[in-house]
């Protein structure tokens, strides 16, 4: 694992899915060509394997997906989990035991699962052996406290950090936001501490019961408690849902910092070698996500899934690649800080 990876600050690049009509779509030129490939791919259900529990956030992200993409590939899908070690089990599993035919593709966070990447030395290497090609869903970091507090605005926390040690509870240490409350520390000089709880229910329930001082998480799953909390905070480009979380600002708006989006961001990735081996195959999977986007379909199938349409993102390749790069620096920068004891 190497250190030398150049620091690229990730833009949002948020394209949100545009309410157009299904039924044109179903009948693009490019789905008509497509009928007569000569391999005729995908005939038969896709393969996603997952590298956490099945029913948790990724899981319902990807199915909401899968619900709308699935028209435009005349597939299926079927799904298979390989919790443990932060996602490292699911990685190695996929990379060592699936075939690398654009039918089997891998479903996960890219801002955790890079830090665990980071952090863990696994038995592959990014980019050289996978790459993330189309990330649909981003849940963004934040920092809340709860409703009774004292402290009332970021400004105040870090005011107090600078007098005495700050608690922050948090699911566990590698993870996003994690390291935006090491960037805030750092840029400040507030003495900020982490406190793993094991979980995402553990650690919000101490920061409501005032056990620390506040909680660092990603802000929906902060939702099902946002009339107990004040948000204090959001480490993006914006506020995606200021009406949900009490018109929090970003970090970068209020200290004038420059601070990278901090992001789970949920995306498909593919081998390496799939993309080698069968380019024409990696070009309809592409294609089919577009024409998804477009349809319209992805919004209705969020909504039919009980979850909020306001994080649904397109990004491509590109963006996707800036945005892990951008995460196995940070994990080298505080590798010390985010390996648990």
């Amino acid at each position: 694992m190497t250190t030398t990876h150049r620091k690229l600050i990730s833009r949002r690049g948020l394209m949100k899915t545009a309410a157009l009509g299904g039924a044109s779509t179903l009948f693009a030129p490019s789905l008509i060509g497509r009928a007569f490939a000569q391999d005729s791919f995908p005939s038969r259900a896709l393969q996603v394997l997952i590298p956490i529990s099945e029913g948790g956030g990724v899981d319902r992200s990807a199915r909401a997906f899968n619900a709308a993409w699935g028209p435009s590939l005349g597939v299926g899908f079927e799904y298979s989990y390989f919790p443990g070690a932060s996602g490292q089990v699911g990685y190695e599993t996929y990379m060592g035991r699936r075939d690398a035919d654009a039918y089997n593709l891998l479903f996960g966070a890219i801002g955790p699962e890079m830090i665990m990447y980071a952090t863990q030395n696994p038995g592959y290497t990014f980019p050289d052996d996978y790459v993330y090609f189309a990330g649909v869903n981003a849940d963004d970091s934040v920092i809340w406290v709860a409703e009774n507090s004292p402290f009332q605005t970021l400004e105040d926390l870090i005011e107090e950090g600078q007098s005495r040690r700050v608690n922050f509870s948090g699911s566990r240490l590698p993870h996003p936001s994690s390291i935006a409350v090491f960037l805030l520390a750092e840029a400040t000089g507030a003495n900020f501490n982490v406190v793993p709880y094991g979980g995402g229910n553990a650690a919000r329930s101490a920061a409501i019961t005032g056990e620390v001082d506040a909680c660092c998480t990603f802000m929906s799953s902060s939702l099902s408690v946002a009339d107990q909390v004040r948000f204090l905070t959001v480490f993006q480009d914006e506020n995606q849902i200021p009406h949900l979380t009490d018109d929090a600002r970003p970090a970068n708006d209020i200290l004038g910092t420059d601070f990278p989006a901090l992001d789970g961001l949920r995306a498909y990735a593919i081998h390496r070698a799939a993309i080698e081996a069968h380019p024409e195959r990696y070009q309809i999977l592409k294609d089919t996500i577009a024409e998804t986007m477009e349809s319209g379909r992805y919004e209705e199938a969020t909504v039919a899934a009980g979850l909020s349409p306001d994080f649904n993102v397109f990004r491509n390749e590109e963006e996707c690649t800036r945005s892990a790069m951008q995460f196995i620096e940070l994990a080298n920068r505080f590798e010390h800080l985010l390996r648990d004891a």
